[in-house]
């Protein structure tokens, strides 16, 4: 009896995960989800928080054997920080996801978690892809922003629940080379640990970028790193890396996807992690906030759907790519042309 519930849990477990897959509602497409503008209630309680979070990775944790749950540090507030490694095999390329250095960039996490769940499904597909491809998923780096848990003032926050910066008021995406806090440092520790090939940093922008010149607004936007020392090879294999990941989501009628005009500070995680450690990097941000003092960043929940949607195609599609090897012949002369995203205000990476 325990076996055929299992084996019942494994299949709707599966299900669920490949639903997101499938063409989302043309009422979904890039743009038509309603920015705040104090039109709506933020209901950011139908995100995961840390408590539930943390249920939901110890219980597909339990579920499947390919999944093994590490606690590697703690928050300024010490809340654990979680890992989930789908495994380490010799000679399998390595690809990290990260979410939510920003604690009030939550889709990401969601979309993640959404990915845990689909590897947890213990299908023949999933055992595939992770007899050829080692995945490593840090959801929610900031997990005391992402409570509202720190120690200044967010009254000016619309909800006051999320904010970008960790317990001590720090972007945690600047402090990769000082490594004040214990986040980051917890973060390169797991870093110097496995030396993951591949890296993708999810992240949410603003929600008025455009793309190029017209008036399409985005619905994300990508970009490698751009520090002058980085490797030729390591910025090669970003590019290939951001060529996966654009393919597959323009292929998808909710998602219209720009170059994202980023900097080439060392302490950003995109130009860092490819300098100090020789992974391929690819930023990945998404379009709006769950919470900010400033009320044109942030996305009303109903565009909840295929901004998770989009995140977990990512994912997918650039373990895929891993495991066929396909990831080595992806076209990089789309970022030649590929439009700048244009905003009036822009608040990211």
């Amino acid at each position: 009896m325990k076996k055929s519930f299992r084996a019942f849990a494994f299949l709707v477990a599966f299900l669920t995960a490949i639903a997101w897959l499938l063409p989302a509602n043309p009422a979904d497409a890039t743009g038509n989800g309603p920015n705040y503008n104090g039109n709506e209630t933020v209901r950011n309680e139908r995100l995961h928080n840390y408590e539930e979070m943390v249920d939901f990775l110890k219980k597909e944790d339990r579920k499947s054997d390919a999944l093994s749950l590490e606690i590697y540090g703690q928050s300024v507030k010490g809340r654990d920080l979680y890992l989930a490694n789908f495994g380490v095999k010799e000679g399998n390329p390595t690809i990290l996801f990260l979410t939510q250095q920003h604690g009030n960039e939550t889709l990401t996490t969601e979309g993640a978690l959404k990915f845990i769940q689909y590897l947890t499904s213990n299908s023949r597909e999933v055992k595939n892809l992770l007899d050829r491809v080692n995945v490593l998923v840090v959801p929610r780096l900031n997990v005391d922003g992402a409570e509202g848990d720190v120690n200044f003032s967010m009254d000016d926050y619309v909800a006051g629940t999320h904010t970008r910066y960790n317990a001590n008021g720090v972007d945690l995406n600047r402090d990769h080379q000082d490594l004040n806090e214990p986040e980051t440092r917890a973060l390169h520790n797991l870093l110097k640990k496995y030396r993951p090939d591949y890296l993708i940093d999810f992240h949410h922008q603003g929600t008025r970028e455009r793309y190029g010149d017209t008036d399409e607004l985005v619905s994300g936007s990508i970009l490698h790193p751009t520090h002058e020392n980085v490797d030729p090879d390591v910025l090669q294999r970003s590019k290939q890396l951001g060529s996966v990941v654009y393919h597959a989501l323009e292929q998808k009628g909710y998602a219209k996807i720009s170059k994202y005009p980023g900097s080439d500070n060392p302490a950003i995680a995109r130009n860092n992690f490819a300098l100090d450690y020789g992974s391929a990097t690819l930023l990945m941000e998404m379009r709006g906030m769950a919470d900010h003092y400033y009320e044109p960043y942030i996305l009303g929940q109903k565009s909840n759907g295929y901004l998770i949607r989009q995140a977990f195609t990512a994912m997918l599609a650039t373990t895929q790519s891993l495991a066929d090897g396909s990831i080595q012949q992806a076209d990089t002369s789309f970022w030649d042309t590929l439009p700048e995203s244009n905003y009036d205000d822009y608040e990211g990476e």
